[in-house]
């Protein structure tokens, strides 16, 4: 009868030392590799580089049309833009000039 309490007793303690090892590796686990874990955060941390890298080249862009913008109005026009502009929209060239079109232009 002693010998059954005491293997009861082994069994309940081991139990719980069992129950709390798979718990902790539960945790563990999900803590790592979950929706909210450590890998997601190195990934989510990737993806924002990327996109203020991509925000950043987008913002040079404007800077640069703003800037060409500014050429083009009334204050300040730059008459040497404004043709460039008008050719290209007009597809047009004065008389005494030749277009020499490039077939890598294309590509």
């Amino acid at each position: 009868m002693f010998f059954l309490l005491e293997l009861q007793n082994k069994i309940k303690s081991s139990g719980i030392l069992i129950f709390c090892t798979i718990l902790s590796i539960y945790f563990i686990f999900h803590g790592i590799s979950g929706d909210r874990g450590l890998l997601k955060m190195l990934y989510l941390k990737a993806e924002i580089t990327k996109a203020e890298k991509i925000a950043e080249t987008y913002h040079q862009e404007r800077i640069q049309l703003e800037e060409k913008v500014k050429l083009l109005s009334a204050s300040s026009l730059d008459l040497d833009l404004l043709d460039e502009r008008a050719r290209i929209v007009l597809n047009m060239v004065d008389k005494d000039e030749f277009v020499i079109l490039d077939s890598d232009e294309d590509k």
